[in-house]
């Protein structure tokens, strides 16, 4: 049967702030990415993340972004590649505690937001970002685009990797997602949405804005967990995946299929 991995960005709330719908979307999911303090989250908000993806039995990952609480990480920064190293060492280690708090093993790690998008663009940022992950856990798998820096990087250093999707951005011809600052980036109609997951799942491509068909590595779809339709989205394409015959399960046992 078909497997794919729904991980979802949580634990992004801090202090009196709260964002997302943490509680009602992870019983829906397979993979969590939580946030680590940089761009979001605080220890506490990290403690509780971790702590119910445990009890739903939802694999966990660090979601390590730039120091830009102000920005939510999506700002361009630079950075030298040897300090996001460190910064991705640190976040990765600070989420791992709580993992080992909780008795779970850490699965992965998505960078976040900027750093997510430049990586993939910046060989020597993606090397960067490689050699933070495995000097902390070799055995964790980088999640990001099927193509790109990122996953070249990964396949140097000796990381797995799981293709990600995104069930409500579009795409340019190179793979990459559409700039949030440009019309069309975010796909608003639901059945739209959840019609390109299906493509991208069972065929391995998706319409770009341009109307090219383009290849995908449809490991994981990451659904969303803010905005007042979040719960119903997840649940929609969750649906629609059993519907369609196509199991869901963490990213770790989908990779898992392929390296066999």
């Amino acid at each position: 049967m078909k497997m794919v991995d729904l991980n979802c960005d949580l634990g992004e709330s801090f202090g009196n702030y709260k964002i997302g719908m943490d509680e009602q979307v992870l019983p829906w999911i397979t993979s969590a990415n939580i946030a680590c303090g940089f761009h979001a989250s605080d220890p506490v908000i990290m403690d509780k993340t971790v702590r119910m993806a445990a009890e739903c039995g939802v694999k966990i990952g660090a979601h390590p972004g730039y120091q830009d609480l102000a920005g939510f990480g999506r700002r361009n920064m630079k950075v030298a590649p040897a300090e996001v190293t460190d910064l991705i060492i640190y976040q990765i280690g600070a989420l791992k505690a709580f993992c080992a708090a909780y008795g779970v093993k850490m699965q992965h790690v998505k960078p976040h937001g900027a750093l997510y998008n430049m990586a993939d663009k910046d060989e020597e940022l993606a090397m960067a970002v490689c050699r933070g992950i495995r000097a902390v856990d070799e055995e964790l798998i980088l999640l990001g685009p099927g193509s790109g820096k990122m996953v070249q990087a990964a396949q140097k250093s000796g990381l797995k990797t799981a293709g990600e999707v995104f069930a409500d951005r579009a795409y340019m011809e190179d793979g990459s997602l559409v700039p949030r600052t440009q019309p069309g980036a975010m796909i608003e109609e639901e059945e739209e949405a959840i019609e390109r997951v299906l493509k991208m799942v069972q065929t391995g491509t998706v319409t770009a804005i341009t109307g090219k068909e383009i290849p995908v590595k449809a490991d994981s779809v990451c659904v969303h967990g803010d905005g007042e339709k979040a719960l119903l989205f997840v649940q929609k394409i969750k649906k629609a995946l059993d519907e369609a015959g196509i199991a869901t399960a963490p990213m770790s046992r989908v990779i898992g299929e392929c390296y066999e």
